[in-house]
């Protein structure tokens, strides 16, 4: 088993680009799930790291937008293939398919929740729920709910034992659509080309970036509340 900075040890030799957000990144796209320690840090196996060797030579050679490099996992893992592979690639670096048990998490990334599911599953009443839907903190598409808004529902049921309702964190929700449109103008030469490839790098670079943001954000709040102390 690999810690992060492992494997990034491992793959900056051959993909000096890589770091820990593009991997955090892949993770949350479902091209890899590695395992978690209960304190959650990340672990890593062997075969993860093929797979991201496997993803980063794919889109560093040939541009593949991300969403063809998971089909062709997602057919690996079926035991099928890879199929119509690009020319020059071949299906001899594919990684070793994963588990039965892993596969099925990584299908169920990309999930539709019932405002029941997520009743259920961030413990927010149904009171609460409706707050965070009219402050606009959460949003249903076609009557369902995302990982995302899970995620959101959880975090503000927590807030709530804390005293902190609904109305009080529209600033977060402003604060959020600032910094996306901040990022927003950043990549937007990317965004803007028609091609998968273009389009998937920049949703990539949105991602580091916003993840530097956070990174800003926490320590200057985490600055103010030392100085609580002092």
């Amino acid at each position: 088993m690999f810690n992060i900075g492992e494997v990034l040890a491992q793959l900056t030799e051959d993909f000096p680009s890589v770091t820990a957000s593009k991997i955090r990144f892949y993770e949350e796209k479902g091209l890899v799930t590695p395992q978690r320690t209960a304190a959650g840090y990340r672990q890593f196996t062997e075969s993860d790291v093929e797979r991201l060797r496997f993803v980063l030579a794919l889109q560093r050679d040939h541009y593949l937008p991300l969403k063809v490099i998971r089909d062709y996992l997602d057919s690996i893992d079926r035991g099928e293939g890879p199929e119509n592979l690009p020319p020059g690639v071949s299906a001899s670096i594919a990684p070793r398919p994963v588990n039965p048990e892993l596969a099925a998490e990584m299908a169920g990334r990309a999930r539709r929740l019932s405002v029941e599911q997520l009743r259920v599953e961030s413990g927010a009443s149904n009171e609460l729920l409706e707050s965070l839907l009219s402050f606009g903190l959460i949003a249903a598409e076609a009557g369902h709910f995302d990982d995302h808004a899970l995620r959101v529902a959880k975090a503000c049921a927590a807030l709530a034992a804390h005293g902190l309702e609904p109305r009080h964190l529209r600033p977060f929700q402003a604060a959020a659509e600032r910094e996306f449109g901040l990022v927003e103008r950043v990549v937007s030469p990317l965004a803007s080309r028609r091609d998968g490839a273009s389009q998937a790098r920049a949703a990539e670079s949105a991602r580091e970036i916003s993840d530097l943001c956070l990174s800003l954000h926490s320590a200057l709040v985490q600055g103010h509340i030392a100085r609580m102390d002092s």
